[in-house]
């Protein structure tokens, strides 16, 4: 779909005020017409032929003019400004619901930076052409008709002469059109780039002091600012190469008009007031041709930035929807894994994935960094789509499951954790914001948060800052945890959520887990053998494979990968333990 295509399904529900107000700068345009014919009557009726009763109810008719064509000016620019920001209004709705809709492989491989620069500049991009461009292009057209209209009425060969010139300004300005628009695609380009340098640097700020790295990041910074400089500079290279000369060929006309007419003038072949009104539609004539070279700049910069923002709203998320996908099915907490593989770009992160684990089991899952522990509970929600095999919950394969409702029925608590900017409540109520606050405070009594929740003057009321800025890497992973918890789900994946909290913590959390009167099949992701030894099942993976399950016991029993990770952790601070094992 092209730009003025897409654009028109926004503009659509204004197409009315639309209307109004282009026939507003057609009345408006008509007027401008009116002031040079006036002037024109001065000269030729009150100087030259002394009829000087006339003078005032032209000046009158004058002002008069005047003052009617500001007001419609003023009311069609409103006009156009409202409908560009409802307009804009509606596009960046659009776009953020689209961005919801996008699956984890869209923000792995787009940068934020290019998200944040399609929301902002590109959106004020569309603004401005719905906001001034449009009425623009209209008014200027109509004008130039106008005025044509006008001269010819007044003297044809002088009108013929002085639009001899115009053939040199469309060459021109098709040139200039062909050559600005990459131009502002490699702006667009370089603006994302920034954007994505300032918001990681903004983000890792902590990472960037905590390693001394300022002068590095600046270096980085002033690199991609360079470029973006250089971009813009290089488009002002192409923009001065051609406006000049449209400027120029607009100005020839003053020229021949002046040359042409006043000889016109003095043979007596057109009146003194035909030569002023002449001179007052030049300036219609002339003003459309000098901004051709702006409008065609501003236009080829919202085609830039359509595109960029089109790029996103036509992308379709890798997951979706069956037909008639299942809605109302209540997860019971059966998964299955089938013979499951998983490739991201070239390289498989699981193979060959086979388990079973029945409805309100406890399944721990432990391997190196980089084994696929967390890609393989990502499966289950359906953030990522299996490369091959199936994943069922209940007997159902989860493709043919509601993704909304999928998700719905599984409690999450991420790996990377994230807080909002909110109070404490309103970030473990996240997930179930009809929550009442003993609900809240019975999932926060589960995941330890109560232990230091009384550290904080205003308590559950206390506002963290932006990603949990201000508590410790402990407490975020104990408000995730309630989090996930206060949703009270049927499967519940815990991905190395305890993993910065001491080890008496854990202890205790664990234990209030196991003492929870509802039944959830729990997915443990952990480092730790502590975190998974009391699971029903435990499954070892070695760079995506399988390749030991079953009980603590059963797998200290096999001597084997889960064998050593017992002993490397437990067997080296306590001899007894690892004496009493062997």
């Amino acid at each position: 779909m092209k730009p003025f295509q897409w654009i028109w399904e926004y503009i659509r529900p204004y197409k009315w005020l639309i209307f109004l107000g282009l026939i507003l700068v057609l009345v408006t345009s008509g007027l401008h017409m009116v002031n040079p014919y006036l002037s024109g009557r001065i000269v030729d009726d009150v100087i030259q032929k002394g009829e000087t009763d006339l003078l005032l109810p032209l000046l009158a008719l004058l002002l008069g003019v005047t003052l009617v064509t500001s007001i419609l000016n003023y009311v069609y620019k409103m006009i156009f400004e409202n409908v560009s920001q409802n307009v804009v209004f509606e596009i960046r709705k659009t776009l953020y619901s689209k961005l919801q809709k996008q699956d984890f492989t869209f923000f792995d491989t787009t940068r934020t930076g290019d998200i944040m620069a399609r929301l902002t500049g590109d959106t004020d991009a569309i603004r401005h052409f719905v906001a001034l461009i449009i009425f623009t292009i209209f008014s200027n057209f109509m004008l130039f008709i106008f005025a044509l209209a006008m001269m010819f009425s007044i003297n044809a060969s002088l009108t013929i002469l002085m639009l001899a010139v115009t053939p040199f300004i469309g060459f021109f300005a098709y040139q200039f059109s062909q050559t600005i628009k990459p131009a502002f695609m490699r702006i667009r380009e370089r603006f994302s780039s920034l954007n994505s340098v300032v918001q990681e640097n903004i983000s890792g700020n902590r990472v960037v002091k905590a390693f001394a790295k300022e002068d590095f990041e600046v270096e980085k910074f002033t690199k991609e600012n360079d470029g973006f400089r250089q971009a813009n500079l290089a488009t002002s290279k192409i923009r001065e190469a051609y406006l000049p000369v449209l400027d120029s060929l607009a100005t020839l006309m003053s020229v021949i008009l002046i040359l042409v007419g006043g000889i016109l003038v003095i043979k007596n072949k057109i009146s003194l007031g035909d030569l002023v009104m002449f001179s007052g539609y030049l300036w219609a004539l002339n003003n459309p041709m000098r901004s051709i070279g702006w409008i065609i700049n501003d236009v080829q910069r919202f085609i830039a930035s359509s595109e960029k923002v089109m790029g996103i709203l036509h992308r379709e998320p890798r997951i979706q929807n069956v037909p008639n996908a299942i809605q109302n099915h209540h997860v019971r907490g059966n998964v299955t894994f089938r013979n499951v593989s998983f490739k991201y770009g070239q390289e498989y992160i699981l193979k060959n994935i086979d388990f079973s684990v029945k409805a309100g089991e406890t399944i721990g899952i432990i391997g190196a960094t980089g084994s696929g522990k967390t890609t393989l509970v990502n499966l289950i929600p359906r953030f990522y789509e299996c490369t091959q095999g199936e994943v069922f919950i209940d007997g159902i394969n989860v493709k043919e499951m509601d993704i909304q409702h999928l998700r719905s029925q599984i409690g999450i608590a991420m790996q990377d954790v994230f807080l909002f900017s909110d109070t404490i409540e309103g970030n473990i109520a996240y997930g179930k914001p009809e929550a009442t606050m003993e609900e809240v405070l019975w999932s926060a009594d589960i995941a330890g948060v109560k232990e230091f929740i009384a550290k904080f003057p205003e308590g559950y009321d206390t506002i963290i800052g932006e990603r949990g800025v201000g508590l410790s890497g402990g407490q975020r992973q104990r408000i995730a945890l309630a989090r996930a918890l206060l949703k009270q789900t049927s499967i519940l994946i815990l991905d190395d959520t305890t993993s910065s909290v001491d080890m008496e913590t854990e202890h205790r959390i664990h234990a209030a887990l196991r003492s929870m009167n509802r039944k959830q099949t729990t997915f443990i992701i952990a480092h730790r053998i502590s975190s998974v030894k009391d699971a029903d099942m435990i499954l070892v993976l070695d760079h995506g494979q399988i390749i030991e399950q079953g009980t603590h016991e059963e797998l200290i029993k096999k001597r084997g990968e889960y064998y050593q990770v017992f002993l490397n952790q437990v067997g080296a601070f306590d001899p007894l333990v690892s004496q009493e094992v062997v």
